[in-house]
């Protein structure tokens, strides 16, 4: 690793992620013995998998549920995600009400703020002690472009339904006394997003699914899905439903090779920073974000560090998949410029930890949770980064579709939508790597004095359809 970046001794680069080796890496459990029959098939105990195996369960304790995971629960994203709890759509507003109307598409924010609730009370129900802690999140705008579009992000959610009491403009004294960026322009805060330990998360889910009388086969991987059937080398689960939940790694299963594309978004996280946070701040524990193109994401972790995260390593060609969380040097050094130029008391300290990981994103941007009843095939997911929150409603909403329940949830908009899968090789590797660049262009022209958005990251979003 290049000497610009001071790493503490015990670095580690890779292995899943900081979350986990905090707690202990888990071992692998049992797998699949053999052949066997249910009435739910989970493919994928993340996130998505255990909520709506949690759900389903609580509803109806009758029903003989299993999740299939090639790893084991939580490895994916659900365990190397930047512990945002946000209420922020996986898509955009526009896009959900062309196909359903305004009202239902604002209908769909409401839900997400709520589901931040639902997280936490079922948490607290569940005694998963996450480091949960409610404090809202803060947008910064560093230049005069960043600041330009937070204003006009500001305008966008008021148009919307946010109201003041979603979203504000902080003034500037009590943006600094929040926490302190240095050549923060301007920024905005919201109510609706809670930090947590996503690994904690996750086990909690785990242990609480196993106690419900779920079975988690690990060490499991699923290599085709058909109607009423989890194909694995160990063995067929014949089940009324399937349920594809595997984010990130959809592309390995080869009849959605081009549904979702797994982009990779990296993290780092520095020692413990003690007498730094007094030149800091961030008392409240509120996440932070920014307004750049190589947008960053930031939480204050329960033990005094910062784990600080933004766009990873590049998409690998033909949407293959690293899920050992190597992060790329290039990427390490990034990511330590950025949080030291926010945070220049950061500087004292080192980094413990760097890893990656995938998360799925639809052609359109927009997350989508299906179920055809016709061949038992559900799915939920393309959360483009905004899973944490979003899955706990994905798990809800499939219970109620493997249910028939007619319920205000099945009549959201991201329910039964339909996207056009990704370009063939090599146009959606051209694609995304040429994205990636636009978009570092963009910011370093914005940085040096570009009073608007940059042409560079208009052009990146007309090619990959943001």
């Amino acid at each position: 690793m290049s000497t610009r970046v001071p790493l503490a001794e015990d670095f580690v680069n890779g292995d899943v992620s900081f979350w986990y080796r905090s707690l202990g890496i888990p071992t692998p459990g049992t797998p699949l013995p053999g052949d066997r029959d249910a009435d739910v098939a989970i493919v994928g105990a993340g996130y998505t998998g255990l909520w709506t195996a949690y759900y389903l369960k609580k509803a109806d304790p009758g029903l003989r549920i299993v999740i299939l995971e090639k790893e084991f629960a939580g490895y994916g994203a659900s365990g190397r995600n930047g512990g945002w709890l946000v209420g922020e759509l996986a898509g955009t507003a526009e896009r959900y009400a062309k196909t359903h109307g305004a009202p239902a598409a604002k209908r769909l924010q409401r839900v997400m703020f709520e589901s931040i609730d639902e997280v936490i009370a079922t948490a607290r129900d569940e005694a998963i002690d996450a480091d949960i802690v409610k404090g809202g999140v803060t947008t910064v705008a560093t230049n005069a472009a960043q600041d330009r579009r937070l204003r006009e992000l500001l305008a966008h959610e008021r148009h919307w339904g946010w109201t003041e009491e979603d979203v504000r403009l902080l003034e500037p004294d009590e943006r600094e006394s929040r926490l302190r960026v240095a050549g923060a322009v301007s920024a905005i805060w919201s109510p609706h997003c809670a930090r947590i330990q996503p690994a904690k998360l996750a086990l909690g889910l785990a242990r609480a699914v196993r106690d419900l009388g779920v079975e988690i086969f690990e060490r499991t991987p699923v290599t085709e899905i058909v109607p009423h059937e989890a194909r694995t080398p160990r063995g067929t689960v014949r089940a009324d439903y399937v349920i594809r939940a595997t984010e990130g790694f959809t592309a390995e299963l080869k009849q959605y090779h081009r549904a979702w594309l797994p982009m990779n978004s990296s993290m780092i996280v520095t020692e413990p920073l003690g007498d730094l946070w007094d030149e800091i701040g961030w008392e409240g524990c509120e996440l932070l974000g920014d307004m750049a193109h190589y947008y960053m994401y930031a939480q204050r972790t329960a033990d005094g560090r910062i784990a600080f995260g933004g766009r990873g390593k590049p998409y690998l060609y033909g949407s293959r998949v690293d899920d050992r969380g190597h992060t790329h040097e290039w990427t390490v050094e990034a990511l330590w410029e950025l949080l030291t130029g926010m945070f220049p008391a950061v500087r004292a300290s080192k980094v413990a930890h760097a890893w990656s990981g995938v998360l799925g994103v639809p052609r359109d941007w927009c997350s989508t949770v299906h179920l055809d009843h016709a061949t038992g095939i559900g799915w939920a997911g393309g959360y483009t980064g905004h899973g944490v929150t979003t899955t706990n409603l994905a798990g809800r909403t499939l219970r109620d579709l493997v249910l028939r329940r007619d319920t205000e949830l099945v009549s959201l908009p991201w329910v039964g939508r339909r996207v056009r899968g990704w370009e063939v090789e090599p146009l959606r590797w051209i694609g995304v790597h040429t994205m990636y660049g636009l978009y570092r262009r963009a910011d370093a022209r914005e940085k040096a004095g570009l009073g608007r958005t940059s042409v560079l990251a208009r052009v990146a979003d007309t090619i990959t359809g943001r």
